[in-house]
């Protein structure tokens, strides 16, 4: 029994160190997606591209699935998954990538508010101290806006915001409404289930066939969004969703404390430039982070 939870407890870390480089990676990618595509576009074949690659996974898996769980499912694919994609998308439109990588590290503190008001999880002193510091450096990030002045509200920065929120509903819910399924299942068939909404924007409300067939940089983006989708999307939610499983929604979602320090790397790489609100923002998030996770305060 002993051996078998040191087990898990390194595979958790493993885990966490994987989705930190991968989910860490995917704000610049969106950013490079973005030079050829519309937000909407890059959402939609995200989520197409992860869908088709593990589409084999979900026919295998689909007889799995009972009549309890596939609302569930829905859930997962659809807030999950699907929404946060174009939410992201449309804040790096007017968003530094390695901002929206910060402020992903909202997700602990969403995840604690959904399991309160939604799944009966009680609050701590320190949670609630962190949550409040939490979003104190979440105001600092959103008026500081691209340029770091106070004095400019960045609404970008609430697509992310909101993106988070999806992410806390997310992770309540595979820990405490799916029953019986592997996370590779419920990845792949929740992500099934929304890859259909994407194809049909694709095919009917953009015109993504002919700027790959006509331009040489919407090849170029095709490719960022490729790796994004397969990467971001399809591994990383089944390695996600399997951390969920062996520890605990505020274990699991902790990997942004980590993402920020990637993103940030990538984003100053990318010439993008961080003055003294956005660090302020960020210290204020982190700190808060790390709090609400703390068992005593």
């Amino acid at each position: 029994m002993t051996i078998a939870k040191n087990q898990n407890k390194t595979l958790a870390w493993v885990l966490l160190i994987i989705l930190t480089l991968i989910w860490g990676t995917s704000f610049i990618l969106i950013k490079r997606s973005l030079l050829s595509f519309s937000a909407a576009e890059v959402g939609a074949l995200r989520m197409f591209t992860a869908g088709i690659v593990l589409l084999p996974i979900a026919i295998r898996n689909f007889k799995k699935v009972q009549g309890k769980n596939w609302g569930s499912l829905f859930i997962i694919g659809f807030l999950g998954s699907f929404i946060p994609a174009f939410l992201f998308a449309k804040a790096e439109t007017n968003l530094d990538s390695s901002l929206a990588g910060v402020l992903n590290a909202l997700t602990p503190i969403f995840v604690l508010i959904m399991g309160a008001l939604l799944f009966a999880q009680k609050f701590s002193k320190s949670q609630v101290i962190g949550i409040i510091i939490g979003f104190l450096g979440t105001s600092f990030l959103v008026f500081a806006g691209s340029y770091g002045s106070l004095s400019t509200l960045n609404l970008y920065g609430l697509f992310v915001v909101l993106a988070t929120i999806c992410y806390g509903l997310n992770a309540n819910v595979i820990k405490y409404r799916v029953v019986g399924l592997s996370a590779l299942t419920i990845t792949s068939i929740s992500l099934g289930m929304v890859t259909p909404i994407a194809c049909i924007y694709l095919v009917f409300f953009s015109d993504v066939v002919q700027q790959v067939l006509q331009e040489p940089e919407a090849r170029v983006s095709l490719i960022y969004v490729s790796v994004l989708g397969v990467m971001s999307t399809a591994i990383a939610m089944g390695l996600f969703n399997k951390l969920i499983q062996i520890t605990n929604p505020i274990f699991t979602s902790s990997v942004t404390y980590l993402i920020p320090i990637v993103a940030v790397f990538w984003g100053l790489w990318d010439g993008e430039i961080l003055l003294v609100g956005h660090y302020l923002g960020m210290s204020g998030i982190l700190i808060g982070v790390y709090i609400a996770n703390q068992k005593k305060f």
